[in-house]
């Protein structure tokens, strides 16, 4: 049996999380799935950094929750959705935590995308 012990970010794993202060729009194909003023910018170790997306600023037409789970020591567990659009679904491209740590709770409500299935973009006009 594994246990979930929480780990706190530090200098061996850093974490940051900033306002991203631009639009991000992320899109699959030409569809813009989600358009935000208010996304937030995780940086987490040597990881790419993260956008993660008001979960109101996302199109809920296109997701479905997911059943799958997973979890992050340093974040908690994240839930899954699909995105269905014109007829394909792109099964568990969407990631959340929604009830993160407390190190990392300012990404309560929002959502981030795989970008390997969704092209998001930063400072969008």
């Amino acid at each position: 049996m594994t246990t979930r012990e929480p780990r706190i970010p530090g200098p061996d794993h850093p974490i940051t999380i900033e306002k991203t202060g631009v639009r991000v729009v992320a899109r699959v194909g030409g569809q813009v799935v989600a358009d935000s003023t208010r996304a937030l910018t995780l940086r987490e170790a040597a990881y790419p950094p993260v956008q993660y997306i008001p979960l109101d600023d996302v199109d809920p037409a296109l997701l479905a929750p997911s059943a799958t789970e997973t979890y992050c020591p340093y974040k908690g567990d994240a839930s899954y959705y699909s995105l269905t659009l014109s007829g394909n679904e792109l099964t568990d491209a969407v990631w959340s935590y929604r009830e993160p740590y407390a190190s990392v709770a300012e990404i309560a409500g929002h959502v981030a995308f795989y970008p390997d299935r969704v092209d998001v973009r930063v400072g969008e006009a």
